[in-house]
């Protein structure tokens, strides 16, 4: 596969990610100008995902019957009109509603990572995996700092006016620029559907889902409670000074690219294993966000680093063992993440509000030593390679 192509496939993911994530940082303004209480504002993230979830088991199964193509067009122009109808919104219900559409069809980003590992041979899987899911990374940190820019600058509707410019123009480029595609196998909705079920009772499906599941539980545990110890005593940081701590998680999230050519070497159980040692050892520098900066970015960065190692090597080992099923099973997968992430996000605000950073620090490091339990379940499986 060229440079251009993958380069096409990550700002995808980027910017059809970035359409649930975006609003984190729009939520003051978007409460001041629709008259939201702050104890709804949650609702305007929340709704975003809840759609990706229903997205997640609905949609990605497509992926296995149509052309993959056309079929992530057709998800980037609809994700466009939920888009659309967020920054036109003139009441609270018509902006959840858009919030909701654009989140069910962001989930081309799973389309897209599937279609991606479809087009490459075996041996170089991994590396395309690495940078594909690069943009996922990006879309979730880098729309971030983007989003509460543009909002600086031209309001939050300029947000969502912005991604779904971007959205269009990302549909036409991809029916120009990427191949039909190649395979002439289809399946039914219920063939999908069915076979999804069936992954549940595969174990390096349980066994990689389960791993994701916990990873992304600290992952969230992080993002989404690490303004509360930033902008408490004795920082008192501004939210665009606290975003600038995505730019470390951007750097280790990158940085793990290199995981996709360890897995093509065949180093994915060393590479997952020593990950997630990684990220147990980052949460006790993180858990010092009340006293060193310094140490909480090296945190941050050993983290994201871990979280990125880990999940291209999960992808890469399922994409490989599931050849014809790998959009139901990247898909069936990101369920796993889903859920961790919701977990995570409840989890730590619940610990900060009775026991401050240092409970969502322990909370995060639980989840980070239970997905290493998993791998190490994982590990004794009869098929040792393919754990």
């Amino acid at each position: 596969m060229t440079l251009g192509r993958k380069v096409l496939f990550a700002v995808v993911c980027a910017v059809a990610v970035a359409t649930v994530y975006a609003g984190q940082p729009l939520l003051a303004q978007v409460g001041d100008d629709l008259g939201v209480p702050d104890a709804d504002l949650g609702w305007i993230v929340t709704s975003g995902q809840l759609g990706y979830l229903a997205g997640l088991a609905l949609l990605v199964p497509l992926g296995d019957m149509v052309d993959r193509r056309r079929l992530i067009a057709g998800h980037l122009v609809l994700a466009a009109v939920g888009t659309v109808l967020a920054a036109l919104a003139a009441g609270t219900w018509l902006l959840l509603v858009g919030l909701a559409v654009a989140g069910l069809f962001a989930v081309v980003v799973q389309t897209t990572v599937a279609y991606a590992a479809a087009l490459v041979t075996p041996d170089e899987r991994g590396r395309t995996l690495g940078m594909v899911t690069s943009g996922v990374v990006i879309g979730i940190l880098g729309g971030r700092i983007a989003a509460g820019a543009l909002a600086a600058l031209w309001g939050w509707r300029s947000v969502y006016a912005a991604l779904a410019v971007l959205l269009v123009a990302l549909a036409h480029l991809v029916m120009r620029l990427l191949p039909p595609d190649p395979r002439t196998d289809r399946f039914t909705y219920r063939e999908v559907l069915a076979s999804l079920s069936r992954l549940f009772r595969e174990r390096l499906f349980l066994a990689r889902g389960l791993m994701a599941f916990f990873l992304f539980a600290s992952f969230g545990t992080l993002w989404s409670g690490l303004a509360l110890p930033l902008g408490s005593a004795p920082w008192h940081l501004s939210t665009a000074q606290i975003g600038l701590f995505g730019i470390a998680g951007l750097a280790g999230a990158l940085g793990a690219a290199r995981a996709g050519r360890w897995a093509d070497a065949g180093f994915v159980r060393a590479v997952t294993g020593g990950a997630l040692v990684l990220l147990i050892a980052s949460w006790p520098a993180i858990g010092q966000a009340s006293w060193s900066l310094w140490l909480l970015g090296v945190g941050v960065l050993v983290l994201d680093f871990a979280v990125q190692a880990v999940h291209v090597s999960n992808q890469h080992l399922l994409a490989a063992a599931f050849p014809h099923r790998t959009s139901s099973v990247i898909g069936g997968y990101m369920i796993f993440y889903s859920l961790g992430s919701a977990l995570g996000a409840t989890a730590t605000t619940t610990a900060f509000a009775i026991t401050g950073w240092t409970g969502s620090s322990i909370i995060g490091a639980a989840f980070a030593v239970c997905a290493l339990l998993v791998w190490v379940w994982s590990c004794r499986g009869r098929d040792g390679t393919s754990q």
